[in-house]
């Protein structure tokens, strides 16, 4: 997720600008007339991450190899309105196959015509499968994961265990440990915090009011997300022991950043070994390997982990998602698209897709860990079956921008304390639920 994001409607958006980076269109087969199940031995997969065109080319060419199906690759990205296109040649008679989808609005836009991928054998082995009402209907090919990231080796020289940051009152510990030894770390603050509710209200009320929702949750667990949908509900013990976690970060982050700092001061300063921790997701490992790899190298390209935000005991899960899906037209060529996602989940498409492509598997049975990184840390969270989901991202618009992007804001410049950050959260939640 990045620092572009401009209202709580581009939710869908923001993920699909994570799967559409990059520019123009690169069009590997058929680009017009008819439809793309008119030849059994041919499909055309619509893809909105056009810097990885070339590995999936490369995977078509594999594929045509071991069965003789061709695989048309179509890549968008950049300003191409990729739903848009997709509606142009549904018009036209001219759909692919497989195409990209990112959250609820873009797959309600195809409802009754995805094909229900319930049965087939990678549904079993993930837990990022895109489900609504029509069954299984989104392939996921990557996954991204919010949690409290950290510098392992600041940990390790201050004598901090992560694995034993179960809890709120043990990673307030560590955090007074960190704050008391910052000189001898060399670190500006134990942790990178930033609640500036202009630019960075995505980071607080989308992701990180995320762990209110869902941590430690199972996945299909709607309990809060249900509740907050009823006219801006929220559960006031649950929202009082998530404040006091909030309060914590508050007292503990780099005052410099705390209410006007930017995404890029953040990432650059943990790239930089000048935090401990770091309240993003797993997105900022690429941050941190390109725009701001001199730092991160000078740094000692330090390895990195996330622990869950336990802001009460027991919770043990990060949030992960994936930026979007692949999706089968029921109308095309079903039988052999589905045959080559199955494929694709598997052990020689799955080695070029995260060692080449750079994706973090989504598929408990892939060994293999991409060149980012946190793909060790989601690894390990996704393959012990230790994750919740976004349901986050099915708030009303607005919610976040409008609302409680300011509450965070208020609290982290000392005008709220605890009990006025969860009674104005409740007002303001009611009120958007209500307008």
């Amino acid at each position: 997720m990045k620092k572009k994001i401009v209202s709580t409607l581009l939710a869908a958006a923001m993920v699909l600008s994570l799967a559409a980076c990059g520019g123009g269109s690169s069009d590997g087969g058929s680009s017009g007339g008819g439809s793309s199940s008119s030849d059994p031995n041919t499909i055309r997969l619509v893809n909105g991450k056009i810097e990885v065109d070339a590995q999936l080319k490369k995977l078509a060419e594999m594929y045509k190899e071991e069965t003789g199906v061709t695989v048309e690759i179509e890549s968008m990205g950049g300003g191409v309105d990729i739903q848009g296109t997709i509606k142009g040649y549904y018009q036209a008679g001219n759909m692919p196959d497989i195409f990209v989808n990112a959250l609820e609005p873009e797959f309600a836009n195809w409802k009754g015509l995805l094909a229900d991928m319930s049965d087939e054998k990678w549904a079993s082995d993930t837990d990022g499968a895109y489900i609504n009402e029509d069954g299984t209907v989104g392939f996921p090919y990557s996954t991204e994961g919010i949690g409290l990231a950290y510098n392992t080796e600041i940990l390790k020289k201050a004598g901090i265990d992560p694995t034993k940051l179960t809890g709120p009152a043990a990673i307030e510990e560590a955090f007074k440990t960190l704050d008391s030894k910052k000189g001898e770390l060399g670190i500006d603050a134990v942790v990178g915090y930033c609640a500036e509710p202009k630019d960075l209200y995505w980071s607080t009320g989308q992701h990180l009011f995320a762990n209110y929702l869902d941590a430690g949750l199972a996945r299909d667990d709607t309990t809060y997300i249900d509740k907050l949908n009823d006219g801006g509900k929220l559960d006031e013990k649950r929202l009082t022991d998530f404040a006091k976690f909030v309060d914590m970060l508050n007292r503990y982050s780099d005052p410099a950043l705390l209410v006007s700092g930017t995404y890029d001061q953040q990432i650059l300063n943990f790239a930089s070994g000048k935090y401990a921790f770091v309240t993003q997701g797993s997105w900022v490992g690429a941050t941190m390997t390109t725009d701001d790899k001199d730092a991160y190298e000078a740094a000692g390209s330090f390895e990195v982990g996330m622990i869950p935000y336990a802001f009460e005991d027991g919770i043990d899960t990060i949030l992960t998602n994936s930026p979007s899906w692949w999706s089968v037209y029921s109308e095309g060529n079903v039988d052999a698209a589905k045959a080559f996602l199955q494929w694709l989940s598997e052990d020689k498409a799955q080695k070029v897709l995260v060692e080449e492509a750079g994706f973090i598997s989504p598929f408990k049975s892939c060994t293999y860990i991409a060149p980012d990184p946190f793909a060790k840390a989601m690894v390990d969270y996704i393959s012990n079956e230790k994750t919740s989901s976004w349901h986050w991202l099915n708030m009303k618009e607005g919610y976040a921008m409008n609302y409680t992007g300011q509450v965070f804001a208020d609290f982290a410049a000392g005008n709220l304390d605890v009990d006025g950050f969860v009674k104005t959260m409740q007002q303001v939640s009611e009120a958007c639920y209500a307008n």
